[in-house]
């Protein structure tokens, strides 16, 4: 056995951590995304646990630490990095679903992401690798949440510099929502109070618990005032 291979191997088993198929199959909503989703799954308290108490069925949760919607390596990308790859099959009603952070963090430190952004989603929100995955979702039918991402106003966090590059995806991400009246927009720039570090881990970057459990509640209500 090669180093290479079993370092590979390593690899996508730490990474490959939501679930792989519904428990149940009655299961109707999917959630998809990248860390601000994963965090907290641990210890039962991540954002698909949040909205199964809420709502009181069952979610299944696929999203995956460090994952991209632009994500280029096949083996890693399959197991969950690559935010489209995520998606498995099921009847699904909703998908719940978050993505950028890490394309722009990654892709080009938050800063001169003119055409990082440009390629994930265009200034009208009609075109790009968000609204073309986005589309294929509602092809199946299914109705989509796209997530926007916490902000940590009044306090100085590590990625303070992406808040300028998230406003302006979210603002697309909320064109894109309103051109089709089954996806919705769901902001939480607005959702930390001024100087409030409880809805941030000690990284100040992803979610608490308190945190998780405020995003689901949000991305809930929606979907429990459009059932």
């Amino acid at each position: 056995m090669s180093f290479r291979w079993l370092f590979g191997f390593v690899f996508v088993s730490l990474i490959s951590c939501g679930e792989t198929a519904p428990r149940t199959e009655n299961a109707r909503i999917l959630l998809l995304g990248d860390s601000m989703m994963a965090f907290n799954r641990g210890s039962g308290a991540a954002v698909s646990d949040a909205i199964e108490d809420q709502l009181g069925e069952e979610v299944v949760d696929r999203s995956v630490s460090g994952a991209r919607i632009n994500y280029a390596l096949p083996v890693s990308g399959a197991a969950g990095l690559s935010i489209p790859k995520q998606v498995i099959d099921g009847p699904w009603e909703w998908v719940v679903m978050n993505g950028y952070g890490n394309d722009i963090l990654f892709g080009c430190g938050c800063r001169a992401c003119d055409r990082q952004v440009d390629r994930l989603i265009s200034a009208d929100g009609l075109s790009g690798s968000i609204p073309e995955f986005v589309a294929t979702l509602r092809a199946r039918g299914a109705k989509v949440i796209y997530s926007g991402y916490l902000r940590t106003p009044g306090v100085q966090a590590p990625v303070e510099s992406c808040g300028i590059v998230g406003d302006e995806l979210d603002r697309r991400l909320a064109l894109m929502a309103a051109a089709d009246n089954g996806v919705t927009f769901v902001a939480m720039s607005d959702l930390v109070p001024y100087g409030d570090r409880s809805y941030h881990g000690l990284d100040l970057i992803h979610p608490s618990p308190k945190g998780s459990q405020a995003i689901g509640a949000r991305i809930a209500e929606i979907i429990a005032a459009n059932d």
